[in-house]
């Protein structure tokens, strides 16, 4: 990997991973185009995440941290279970699960056979209208104190279809919480959350694995790539957080399709090819 890739897929996971548009497909399709590769492949994009969710651990410091201390305190007595933020430890832990058992029962194919092009622009376009149809019908009623075990568990099976490139973490987990009545805040707030220990541990078991099947890793360009994801990343956090608030997505939807019909294109007329180069 060169310096100028590393930078240009920093930049990238930055600007893409909080976005319901998948970081994960324009990490492929940014390699595929320019860098003859795929996009660092799947444990350069898992490493390269750690920077975005260090975005979301600095952004979200303060909940983060009354969360771990109240969750820690519940389970020696010393505050009710009840308490809302205890209760919201559980909760990330409970929608954790699905993207964590499914992640390992589907890593091989995650590796390879998921990472093919028209797949992903399937993906694109498919969900994007998925995404529509829920941000059209969404009822906004709900806020994080509505959540529940239920539903806790039904956002983790919608963050776990962002295994496959073009769902789109945030999208799916947003998508998700509209159909179930929450608001767009609140699905949002709860999806950084909910990605937390899913990215790290994604990312940490990606840093000894590549170090394990790559003697000589490139460390020093995935490390910019990494703090450029970071700062990008933290940008982008507070500028969506803001725009929700007041938007809805159909900028991202419309982005998706034309995206996705380009990507059909390439492929039809041969300028890309739908599986990754060998490695």
């Amino acid at each position: 990997m060169s310096w100028i890739e590393a930078v240009v897929l920093g930049i990238v996971q930055g600007l893409t991973e909080f976005l319901p548009i998948s970081s994960s497909a324009h990490q492929l399709l940014v390699g595929r185009l320019f860098f003859d590769n795929d996009g660092g492949g799947s444990a350069f994009t898992a490493i390269n995440q750690l920077g975005t969710e260090a975005a979301v651990i600095v952004y979200f410091r303060r909940d983060i941290a009354r969360i771990i201390k109240q969750w820690a305190l519940s389970l020696v007595g010393r505050v009710e279970r009840g308490d809302p933020d205890a209760r919201m430890g559980w909760l990330v832990i409970i929608g954790t699960l699905p993207i964590a058992i499914l992640g390992l029962l589907l890593q091989n194919w995650i590796d390879s056979t998921l990472r093919n092009l028209w797949i992903t622009a399937s993906m694109l376009l498919g969900f994007g209208l998925v995404i529509a149809f829920a941000d059209a019908r969404a009822r906004q009623r709900k806020t994080l104190t509505d959540l529940d075990a239920r539903t806790g568990t039904a956002f983790g099976f919608w963050q776990a279809l962002a295994l496959v490139p073009g769902v789109s973490r945030s999208g799916g987990t947003i998508a998700g919480g509209l159909f179930m009545g929450f608001t767009r805040e609140a699905a949002a707030r709860y999806s950084f959350l909910l990605a937390i220990p899913a990215v790290l541990s994604s990312g940490l078991f990606k840093v000894i694995k590549i170090g394990e099947d790559d003697p000589n890793p490139p460390w020093g360009p995935i490390a910019i790539a990494t703090v450029l994801a970071f700062v990008v990343g933290y940008v982008v956090i507070a500028w969506l957080m803001r725009y929700i608030t007041t938007h809805d997505f159909k900028p991202f939807v419309i982005y998706r399709v034309i995206l996705a019909i380009v990507v059909f294109g390439l492929l039809i007329f041969g300028v890309v090819d739908a599986a990754a180069p060998p490695a």
